[in-house]
């Protein structure tokens, strides 16, 4: 179907995508990636009847979407997200899973703080709760150490602008549609393309960092990254789809700079002085549950646990040494480099050791 037929209503372009995309693993076809965006941003525009929500999303999984309607339904959160430019020639923006961590306490929500006594200007956005995991999130844990997280893009901006902070956290939109999210339980392409959704830039260069976990991720989220004008990627596999790797054995990543194509690259725990028989920061006893909801929603308290991982982190920025210390300088040490402040990422754990062992970077959590 070329642009110029399709329906100008949209109810009747989702009745339309719907009939060719859920037709079962043999019958079903693609979509355009102008279809991808206008029938999501109906979705998004609050449009579209929650039942055929439901199958658009699940028939697109069911099938496995291409990368033209990754791209589209990635057009249409651009679209429909606040998007500003911050008085900064440069932005990293730390795409974490919105859905959150269920086995381990996240340490990168201090990674803004830290960047920024080295000049990185951080931003990191997401949603309160949401599926598949419905872990602790950058949000629940920035809130508990007292940070204001309840910022607009504006906002988020001016905070990122100000000299004294150097870093802010933002919640984009797509808020309304927690709820369908939830009773479709699995992952849908939002899960994959909500992390780009870019809401401050650079005044010249804007940056993204994410993580993933399964192998196909990489290029997906690459070329992602150059649809939503992203100048650099750095793409981690790290602990539960972060961007922190395992603290105990060789990790990988992919980058790119100059919306070029992604290179692969190690990095060895051991060789940075990183000596933990953890992957990533345990959970306390105190929060972690015997079983879970199911095999992936984990039976965590999620307000202690993120109590617990500002707890953490602000000992890590004090420069008390453990495992939230060495993911600081595991992750910190790949985006220095990645952003050209430091020659190799040897010399960027050095410069980030400095900073945690000065507790400098403890007085910009506020």
């Amino acid at each position: 179907m070329t642009t110029d037929t399709l329906p100008s209503d949209p109810k009747l372009l989702m009745r339309s995508i719907i009939q060719r995309i859920a037709t079962g693993p043999d019958l079903s076809k693609d979509i355009s990636r102008t279809e991808a965006h206008l029938g999501t941003k109906a979705i998004i525009d609050n449009m579209i009847d929650p039942v055929q929500v439901g199958i658009y999303f699940i028939a697109l999984r069911m099938k496995r979407e291409t990368m033209d309607e990754n791209r589209g339904v990635l057009d249409a959160v651009l679209d429909t997200t606040l998007r500003v430019t911050a008085e900064v020639d440069e932005v990293v923006d730390i795409g974490d899973p919105y859905d959150g961590y269920t086995r381990c306490l996240p340490a990168a929500p201090f990674l803004g703080p830290l960047l920024a006594e080295l000049g990185v200007h951080v931003v990191s956005h997401g949603l309160d709760k949401v599926g598949p995991k419905f872990g602790v999130t950058v949000r629940h844990v920035l809130e508990a150490a007292g940070v204001p997280v309840d910022l607009t893009p504006v906002e988020a901006a001016a905070r990122l602008s100000d000299p004294a902070l150097g870093w802010a956290q933002s919640n984009p939109g797509m808020h309304k549609l927690i709820p369908l999210r939830t009773q479709m339980i699995k992952r849908q392409v939002l899960t994959t393309v909500e992390v780009l959704s870019k809401p401050i830039a650079g005044k010249k260069l804007t940056h993204f960092v994410t993580g993933y976990v399964h192998k196909p991720y990489p290029p997906v989220y690459a070329d992602l990254a150059r649809v939503a004008g992203f100048d650099t990627a750095c793409i981690v596999r790290g602990v539960e789809g972060g961007v922190i790797p395992s603290l105990r054995q060789t990790g990988k990543y992919f980058h790119y700079h100059d919306r070029g194509e992604e290179i692969e690259a190690s990095i060895d725990p051991v060789a940075l002085g990183i000596d933990q028989p953890v992957r990533a920061v345990p959970l306390p006893g105190s929060v972690a549950g015997e079983a879970g909801e199911d095999e992936i929603v984990a039976a965590i308290d999620i307000k202690a646990t993120a109590r617990a991982a500002a707890e953490a982190g602000i000992l890590a920025l004090k420069g008390d040494k453990g495992a939230t210390y060495d993911s600081l300088v595991l992750a910190g040490s790949i985006v220095l480099h990645h952003v050209g402040k430091a020659a190799s990422v040897a010399d960027a754990a050095a410069q980030i050791r400095a900073v945690l062992d000065s507790g400098r970077a403890v007085a910009r959590v506020k």
